[in-house]
């Protein structure tokens, strides 16, 4: 089995530096035309994905939308359990707020933000279900980039942390009881889409 995970498109929030959570924003012009610069990437390589899965927030769907218009694919229900993690009270904040209200040490304070464990056990019982309930098929997932971080370090033991654009696009590889990254963090298709 594979699986593919991407950052949904770019926001408003996004381009002002806000960190977003679970607020439900939209993607903005630019996230849409990142969402259709991977749809058309993968449309133009080897047909590998038998479906689209996402958060249940907007930026997350409508990415994945985009996705399974282009590849002719089943958009599957979002998965709440696929949201972006609780950032508490810094969600709808840019930096400089942060480090006003808060100080330089904010990410080691007690603001609300859903722990990495809370993600791991939720993102985990997700791909489980996957595995599960579509056996034999490969599923491209579309989620948020604190979220996917999180995921990637716990199914990769090894991997670095690394900062994820929009429309990142990862794949991984299922074998035996592990998994194998097979691609990380690429973005080549908005050098396309740039140029």
């Amino acid at each position: 089995m594979l699986i593919g995970i991407v950052r949904h498109g770019q926001t408003d929030w996004n381009a002002k530096g806000i960190i977003q959570g679970q607020t439900d924003i939209p993607l903005n012009e630019e996230g849409i035309s990142q969402a259709r610069a991977l749809a058309n990437r993968l449309s133009g390589e080897d047909a590998i994905w038998d479906a689209v899965i996402s958060s249940d927030l907007m930026r997350a769907h409508e990415t994945a939308k985009i996705i399974a218009e282009k590849l002719e694919i089943p958009l599957l229900a979002a998965d709440i359990r696929l949201r972006e993690r609780a950032f508490g009270e810094i969600e709808g904040t840019t930096e400089s707020e942060r480090l006003q209200r808060y100080g330089s040490d904010w990410r080691e304070q007690s603001v609300g933000r859903e722990s990495d464990e809370a993600v791991s056990i939720r993102g985990l019982e997700a791909i489980e279900d996957l595995m599960k309930n579509e056996a034999g098929r490969n599923i491209l997932i579309v989620s948020h980039g604190s979220f996917i971080a999180r995921m990637l370090q716990v199914m990769c033991a090894d991997l670095q942390d690394t900062k994820l654009g929009n429309l990142s696009y990862s794949i991984l590889e299922r074998e035996d009881n592990s998994w194998l990254l097979r691609l990380h963090n690429c973005t080549k298709h908005l050098e396309a889409h740039l140029a």
